[in-house]
């Protein structure tokens, strides 16, 4: 057994995932804590950010209570996050709300207003982000509007993965992958721009110190050692976006290289060598120094896990498993039945969050069997979306590394690989965030030479999907038809609303 471990904790948009590895990538153990997502209002979404820190308490309980390793032994400690999460501190380190997340949209009204009073180019050209209510900014500017008092008594503002690693150090701290999170933030340079944040009326001592997301922040501190069983002075780095952090664990280290994730988050990022800004898709800083990602971020991922919770048998663990497998018994197409996946709105390509989920050509003759599929396949036309709109920018764009628990089904992948016309490659580790959060960990502490060290050390490929040139003729009409239903549902799904 190894005498050295790394950890990485992912603190996703349904639950907190903790893994512990040896540096050669082996997975020594993983758990899993849920915390649930309030919808107080319609468009609203929270979490509570002591849901969180306890989530990650009991997971590292569980995990020296299993493994019995000496929490000694562990090197360090990186952790990921969800994106768009704003949590204001108040001076006593302690969160003033809920966290609003990434599927938050109260704030549509305060993003027109950034447009209107700043510019949408410059706000553009600033971040390489558009204005949306996924990203933190507008949920600052909801708060100053409507929460006024909460406002004037915030110190911090802090993200998903900076809020735990606050916790574990008592250190504030900005990872570069996260900045993008935050308009003000320059893309380029890696640096706030204090004058937009001025602009905006955010003080700017709200913005903590900015580190590469490999850089040590701190070291466990006494009072998070009682709460977890961690070492004192353990090393925590500053981690990442949780995309980047999967891309990091897929191998995706080189130009062109692609993660695509299928989760309640789905979506695709692209390795480049300098920031290619295209308002349609989501820029940020790679977790990679000196690297960046273009990414695509869709809703659709947890469509499979709805018709679970809604039509099938809630406790039925191999349903996943059963709906691959009668998916593989439909033709590609699904005989004439398309799914729309925009299930809470829709980010990228299209950034509009009046759009619904749809199914449409449903007749007596579909069944289930044949929603299972068309699930699949709107999910990976939405991957194709944001992929086709990367090559518009003239990216470059290789093999695909796929993750998340999509990637476990067969059906699924060769589906996606079909659609996109692109080698999907799946890493044998089911753990690819919390592998790519730890990789950071070693790599801060010395424990990797480099990441392409990590990378060779830690990822291994465990099958590849070539695309079915047969399918190929069925799924660029299904593509035109996905892209035209859009386009002409889109000025209904506003006055849907009653």
């Amino acid at each position: 057994m190894s005498d050295e471990y790394l950890i990485g904790i992912d603190m996703g948009t349904s639950g907190c995932k903790l893994a512990l590895f040896n540096p050669d990538g082996t997975l020594v153990y993983q758990g899993t804590k849920v915390y649930p997502t309030h919808y107080p209002q319609p468009g609203f979404a929270e979490q509570n950010p002591e849901d969180w820190w306890r989530a990650v308490c009991d997971n590292l309980h569980d995990m020296f209570a299993v493994t019995k390793i000496a929490p000694h032994l562990i090197r360090g400690i990186g952790v990921d996050g969800q994106s768009g999460a704003m949590i204001p501190m108040d001076d006593l380190g302690k969160p003033l709300r809920n966290a609003m997340i990434w599927l938050d949209r109260r704030s549509s009204r305060q993003c027109e207003d950034m447009v209107r009073n700043i510019g949408a180019e410059k706000l553009f050209d600033l971040s390489g982000n558009p204005v949306s209510p996924s990203y933190v900014t507008g949920k600052i500017m909801w708060m100053k509007e409507h929460e006024p008092e909460l406002f004037l008594k915030t110190k911090k503002i802090l993200q998903c993965n900076s809020y735990i690693v606050y916790r574990l150090t008592g250190q504030y701290s900005q990872d570069v992958s996260q900045g993008n999170g935050l308009h003000v933030f320059n893309i380029e340079t890696k640096e706030w721009d204090y004058e937009l944040t001025k602009e905006l009326g955010i003080p700017t001592d709200w913005l903590p110190d900015i580190y590469e997301c490999s850089d040590v922040v701190g070291d466990v501190v006494a009072a998070a050692a009682d709460c977890t069983g961690l070492a004192v002075g353990t090393p925590v780095v500053a981690g990442g976006l949780d995309a980047a952090c999967a891309t990091l664990g897929a191998g995706a280290i080189r130009l062109g290289d692609v993660q695509e994730q299928g989760g309640q988050a789905g979506g695709m990022s692209i390795v480049m060598e300098r920031p290619v800004k295209n308002e349609k898709l989501i820029l940020s800083c790679h977790v990679v120094k000196d690297l960046w990602i273009l990414q695509g971020g869709t809703v659709g991922g947890g469509s499979l896990n709805w018709m679970k919770r809604e039509f099938a048998c809630s406790t039925d663990v191999d349903f996943f498993h059963k709906a691959s497998e009668a998916a593989a018994r439909i033709r590609p197409g699904s005989e004439g039945l398309i799914f729309l996946p925009y299930m809470a709105g829709e980010r990228s390509p299209i950034w509009d969050v009046d759009a619904k989920g749809v199914f449409m050509g449903l007749s007596y003759e579909k069944t289930k069997e044949h929603m299972y599929r068309a699930i699949m396949e709107g999910c990976a036309l939405a991957l194709q979306h944001n992929l086709s709109t990367a090559l518009e920018s003239g990216v470059s764009i290789h093999t695909l590394y796929s993750v998340g628990g999509a990637a476990n089904s067969v059906e699924w992948t060769q589906i996606k690989a079909d659609i996109t016309g692109k080698t999907i490659k799946i890493p044998s580790s089911d753990a690819a965030t919390t592998l790519g959060a730890a990789i950071l960990a070693g790599v801060g502490t010395g424990v990797y030479d480099s990441y392409a060290d990590a990378v060779r050390r830690t990822v291994r490929i465990q099958r590849e999907h070539a695309p079915n040139i047969n399918h190929r003729q069925v799924y660029e009409q299904v593509i035109s038809v996905y892209r035209e239903a859009y386009e002409r549902l889109k000025d209904l799904f506003p006055k849907m609303g009653w």
